[in-house]
């Protein structure tokens, strides 16, 4: 190999020199500055065992919260039938909907000065909502898990609400009130409504007519 081509000539190493105190570091390895499941207390007005009281709670909520997002876009991408479309933009509004649940329900774990979960696998490991199979189901199905899934969210969610209440945590009791709760059950509204057994184009005059009577 000649000089001109070989990298590691004097030329390649001289060029090399000028750029060593913008290469990154890579493959970096140190301690945890926070420990899973540790406060650093931050001068948020609230005890210590309250910041851990609710960041525990919250922490429940997120898994299932992430759990019933995730399931959101399994459905989105899974869903069949002739309300194909409509089915399927809805899945991906409430998707995304909850997908901002996650995001604020994280940060105000972190703003108690706690650690929120992260990582798919101890999601699996936390969550309280029934793994859903891998393949595709039939639309009332998929509405019917998803119904099941914001059941258990709503009842943690105003446990979880009074717990933070009585310890003076406003701001967690308002997210969950304002926020989670709210959306949750606007949610559930949606979904059950395509559960209704009513007619799609001819009124059923025979049963109404026998409710007349």
């Amino acid at each position: 190999m000649s000089q001109k081509n070989d990298k590691r000539g004097p030329d390649y190493n001289q060029l090399e020199e000028g750029t060593r105190q913008s290469k990154p570091i890579l493959r970096q390895q140190g301690r945890e500055i926070q420990p899973y499941g540790k406060i650093a207390r931050l001068p948020i007005a609230l005890d210590e065992k309250v910041c851990a009281a609710s960041a525990d709670n919250l922490n429940q909520l997120l898994a299932d919260t992430m759990t019933l997002r995730d399931m959101y876009k399994k459905h989105h991408w899974q869903v069949a039938g002739h309300t194909f479309y409509q089915i399927h933009l809805l899945f991906d509004k409430h998707h995304n909907e909850q997908d901002e649940l996650v995001d604020t329900i994280a940060e105000r774990i972190q703003t108690l000065g706690a650690i929120s979960l992260a990582m798919a696998a101890d999601v699996a490991e936390t969550t309280l909502i029934p793994r859903p199979p891998r393949g595709r189901e039939e639309l009332p199905v998929q509405l019917s898990r998803l119904l099941e899934a914001h059941e258990i969210i709503l009842k943690e969610a105003r446990t979880f609400a009074r717990d933070a209440s009585e310890a003076g945590d406003d701001g967690t009791n308002d997210l969950l009130v304002s926020q989670v709760i709210r959306t949750n059950e606007l949610q559930v509204w949606f979904l059950a409504e395509h559960l209704v057994d009513v007619p799609v184009v001819h009124a059923d005059k025979a049963k109404g007519a026998s409710a007349g009577h």
